[in-house]
């Protein structure tokens, strides 16, 4: 591998770890905001004493893992809350206790 051929690998590397920290700097304030911005939302439902409708398919996940199926409970769960892996994986856990 000659110098020039490293070099660029050196800086196109270097260059996608620069974008990749920009992208999280932008989103951690995002998610900060889509936070708060829910508790709101929960407060104003509780004060009018407003519930949000359960999902069927969470009774779904329930099923899936009465028979011990937790990784068809956990697709369930994504697919009906739009959750990432990692909650929906923890949500299930919860729900298996």
């Amino acid at each position: 591998m000659d110098t020039t051929t490293f070099t660029s690998l050196a800086v196109l590397v270097l260059a996608v770890a620069v974008l990749a920290s920009s992208f999280d700097r932008r989103s951690k304030p995002l998610e900060r905001r889509l936070a708060r911005l829910e508790r709101k939302v929960d407060l104003l439902m509780a004060q009018l004493g407003v519930e949000e409708p359960a999902d069927p398919r969470l009774a779904e996940v329930d099923v899936l893992l009465a028979e011990g199926k937790t990784v068809a409970a956990i697709k369930v769960y994504r697919e009906a809350t739009g959750a990432g892996l990692v909650e929906a994986k923890e949500a299930v856990e919860r729900r298996m206790r």
